[in-house]
Order: C-alpha cells, then structure tokens, then sequence
C-alpha cells in the first residue's frame, strides 16, 4: 500500500470546498437558530396576549363586585344591621 501525498495542488482545491462546506455549515447553524427563537418569541407573545385576556376579564369582574360594594343600599343595610343611625344635627361637630 502506498500512502498518498497531498500535493500542493490538491490543498489548492481543498482549501476552497473545506472553506465552502464551513460557511454552509455555519449558515445552517445560524439559521436554525434563528428560526428557533422566532418560534419561541411566538409562544411567549401568545402566552401574553393569554394572561393580557385574563387579567382584563378580572379587571371587569373586579369592577362590578367593587361598584356592588359601593352601593348605598349596601351601606345602608350593613349599617341598620349593626345599629347605626343617622346623627341628630346637635350630634354633629363640624371640624375648621
């Protein structure tokens, strides 16, 4: 068996496809990476747009129960229950 030599003239021809096949591998890499964040930055943007949907439906319902807690007939029930009453005028101490 004889061993091959590698001439000048074979590394002239290698040195451009090794180099060819390098820029194409680095190319792939570099694309799919790309492409992986680009669906990760789609599953995050959903994943937003979700909680967004939920949080303004609990901000609606938060709302509502609140203007029910605010209602004067509310109070006003809360406070015949617990005997408070409307102060005479004479009970009344107006603050300068």
């Amino acid at each position: 068996m004889k061993k091959r030599r590698i001439t000048k003239k074979s590394r002239t021809t290698i040195i451009p496809w090794l180099a060819l096949i390098t820029f194409s591998m680095a190319e792939l890499l570099i694309y799919s990476w790309c492409r992986v964040q680009y669906v990760q930055t789609g599953y995050e943007i959903n994943g937003a747009r979700q909680e967004y949907h939920h949080l303004t439906a609990l901000h609606e319902k938060l709302k509502v129960e609140q203007a029910q807690l605010r209602s004067p007939e509310r109070i006003k029930r809360l406070a015949k229950k617990q005997g408070l009453v409307i102060p005479n005028p004479n009970q009344v101490v107006v603050l300068p």
